[in-house]
């Protein structure tokens, strides 16, 4: 099967340069019309200009592809409507929504400033909420959708100096779930990407070898299979070096202590039996939880 997007209309944010650039113009290649979104700031989110992404248009389209330009700020949720727009007057559809924008502002959790923690919040959750409202009366009316978060292994796992970053990344997760639910009967995938890339935002964190193998074309195509038709949903891929592998938020099977005064004591004594991975399972929502507890409690009145 042959991975192409003919008659799609995708947009890409934060696709002026690294990642996101490398995401549109595949896209493109492989007959997708892009509107290539980025606000042309820093790495740390200062600053904007409309010319990295107009000048990743040009290369669209000096390879015969289609391509708008859009310097919309995701965090502005009306310049984001009206990209999308953009992208439906030209086009009359959007099919694809890769949430890729992104910001910096890495510290120590206890030299770190709130204002730069709720920034980076912003910008990378609140930004990918604002596109996915944004295209998402599109995708219901046209019964069809792929939206593509970018979540991180900061946010999946933990990352030293990165706690903005890392809550805002895993909080996109939790986003994808519940809009692959809520998207299902409208023909809506919801997934998420973690990459690991040599951009500009990831440059200082690794030595030059590495950053020589980690080149963003490697995480494309993980990128592409779930922005495909043949998509599915609710997963979470991660990619970096030509490798791929998968995340999964799991539940364990837990054990039933009841109440009682001394429950506390017997949960730190049976910890370990707690969290014994054996039988664990992806669940399929949240209601999933409740599920296992109320039934184990059943179980043990009988």
């Amino acid at each position: 099967m042959e991975i192409e997007f003919k008659g799609r209309v995708a947009i890409v944010t934060g696709a002026g340069g690294g990642l996101g650039r490398q995401h549109a113009l595949a896209l493109a290649r492989r007959g997708a019309k892009v509107l290539v979104n980025d606000l042309g700031g820093a790495v740390d989110g200062s600053g904007g200009s409309v010319s990295a992404a107009q000048a990743v248009v040009y290369e669209i389209r000096a390879a015969g592809g289609e391509a708008m330009a859009n310097g919309a700020s995701v965090t502005d949720f009306a310049a984001v409507q009206a990209m999308v727009q953009q992208a439906v007057d030209a086009w009359g559809r959007v099919d694809i929504l890769v949430n890729n924008a992104g910001i910096l502002r890495d510290k120590s959790f206890a030299k770190m400033d709130m204002a730069d923690f709720n920034l980076v919040v912003q910008v990378h959750l609140i930004g990918a909420a604002n596109c996915c409202k944004a295209v998402w009366p599109h995708m219901v009316e046209q019964k069809y959708g792929r939206i593509v978060m970018t979540t991180s292994s900061t946010g999946l796992y933990g990352n030293f100096g990165q706690a903005n970053y890392g809550a805002a990344k895993l909080a996109q997760v939790g986003l994808m779930q519940t809009l692959a639910i809520e998207g299902a009967k409208y023909g809506i995938h919801a997934n998420a990407l973690a990459p690991t890339a040599a951009t500009r935002m990831t440059e200082d964190l690794f030595p030059k070898e590495m950053l020589d193998a980690l080149r963003p074309e490697a995480v494309v195509p993980a990128m592409l299979v779930l922005a495909h038709e043949s998509a599915p949903t609710r997963t979470i891929l991660c990619a970096g070096a030509g490798t791929f592998e998968a995340a999964h938020i799991t539940l364990t099977q837990g054990i039933h202590l009841g109440l009682g005064d001394s429950v506390p004591e017997q949960l730190a004594a049976r910890l370990a039996e707690v969290t014994d991975r054996t039988g664990e399972q992806v669940p399929q929502s949240g209601a999933a939880q409740g599920t296992n507890e109320i039934g184990k409690a059943q179980a043990a009145r009988h």
